[in-house]
């Protein structure tokens, strides 16, 4: 996807949100519901102006910060090999917080017939499966990927690293995919347990890849 139309998309879709939530200001409660716990339950609220337009401005920064780090990493040719790769993950990014966003707003709207978890979580499985293929094109920079000092101080330790990465963050998709399924406990444990473990290794994995380098 290229820069232009990821902008394109991004910006529309931001506009169109903040727009629904100047037109759908007074339906909405002044203490908007915020966060849901493990168990689909509401424990967190948040005034009105920051429930209404809180996420799509943070979706807003988020994406001109994407649009930023291509022009000012100091590897920043590598990222121009992957570029049409990020710039997808980008669009995909902004469109998972305005889809949280979009469900915030409908259950503060009094639709409430759903579980959070069942309609959230399929959507996250996706979206670790994208970050997982954008891993496999990753380039070393400074920025984007799995970077310790052990990836970003040597080509052959990120691309090894980035590789396992890849296959973890795609399995850890499919496995929040079942979690939305399943729902309760057992979609918090699938959805989040797969991903802090395979960071965990990955961090590991890298230390190891780059202590056996160098004594090669």
């Amino acid at each position: 996807m290229s820069t232009k139309t990821a902008s394109i998309i991004s910006f529309t879709l931001i506009g169109l949100t903040l727009i629904a939530g100047a037109v759908l200001w007074n339906r909405l409660p002044e203490q908007m519901a915020s966060h849901w716990n493990q168990y689909d339950q509401v424990d967190g609220y948040v005034g009105k102006p920051w429930g209404v337009f809180q996420l799509p401005l943070v979706a807003l920064g988020l994406f001109l910060l994407f649009l930023a780090i291509p022009n000012i990493d100091p590897l920043k040719a590598n990222i121009a090999q992957f570029r049409k790769n990020f710039n997808l993950f980008t669009v995909l990014i902004v469109a998972f917080m305005l889809y949280v966003h979009g469900l915030t707003l409908a259950w503060n709207l009094g639709y409430q017939n759903y579980k959070i978890s069942a309609i959230l979580l399929p959507f996250m499985g996706f979206l670790f499966i994208a970050i997982g293929y954008l891993l496999e094109k990753a380039k070393r920079n400074f920025f984007i990927g799995i970077r310790t000092p052990w990836t970003l101080s040597s080509d052959s330790v990120w691309d090894k690293t980035h590789q396992v990465g890849s296959t973890l963050f795609m399995i850890s998709g499919v496995l929040a995919l079942i979690g939305g399924l399943l729902g309760g406990m057992s979609a918090f444990l699938l959805a989040f347990v797969p991903l802090v473990g395979s960071s965990l290794f990955l961090v590991i994995y890298s230390y190891i890849l780059y202590h056996n380098e160098i004594k090669a």
